[in-house]
């Protein structure tokens, strides 16, 4: 039946928690920027997305039970409709707490894409096409922020209201197991991908 859950909310608003959260839930594999490492025509794929040649997305989600984060956060919609049946997945945080994680995280690992010296190759096409489909000014903290909320307010507005659940981190699974008609697991709710995890990922230094 192909995607189950469509996830509209930007990275570090608990994604990677969530990507493990329903691969539980789901019995399958759900989309996130970690699977970009290991499909090595996805970079391109997602650089030609963001210059306007998305993929066909049944094919390219082919086997996945959901998606969730950055690349595909900001094409939920296009996502969505070709998967008519899926929930809309909002994850959100306090922009401010947000900020504070992304500038400290994914921001910086970016911009080495807008180098001078950047490779064109499809990872600097899909990065550059990332932050400048988000905002041109996403290293700005009131910039960023201002996009950040107008991303989540869009969703909120053209979502359907009967397929759309906006999840918090802290909320763990009930909001997730009730809308999809599943029962809650008995076992905490995943909880990964911190700051230092993250920014050792990245291969930044780490405090």
């Amino acid at each position: 039946m192909g995607l189950r859950v469509v996830g509209a909310g930007l990275g570090r608003t608990g994604t990677t928690s969530l990507k493990h959260a329903l691969e539980h839930l789901l019995d399958g594999p759900c989309y996130h920027m970690l699977e970009v490492r290991e499909r090595s025509t996805d970079p391109d794929a997602w650089g030609d997305a963001y210059e306007g040649r998305p993929p066909a997305w049944d094919r390219f989600f082919d086997g996945y039970k959901a998606t969730v984060d950055w690349p595909a956060a900001p094409f939920w919609s296009e996502i969505g409709t070709a998967f008519p049946d899926s929930l809309i997945l909002l994850s959100v945080r306090d922009p401010d707490s947000w900020w504070t994680s992304v500038s400290n995280t994914i921001f910086p690992a970016l911009a080495t894409y807008f180098a001078p010296d950047a490779p064109e190759d499809g990872w600097t096409r899909m990065g550059r096409g990332m932050m400048t489909a988000f905002t041109s000014g996403w290293q700005d903290e009131e910039a960023a922020k201002e996009a950040y909320l107008a991303h989540n307010e869009s969703v909120r507005r053209k979502a359907a209201g009967h397929r759309l659940l906006e999840w918090h981190p802290g909320d763990g699974w009930e909001p997730i197991c009730v809308a999809l008609g599943c029962a809650v697991p008995d076992l905490p709710f995943p909880h990964t991908n911190t700051t230092a995890e993250t920014r050792a990922q990245l291969g930044l230094d780490v405090p």
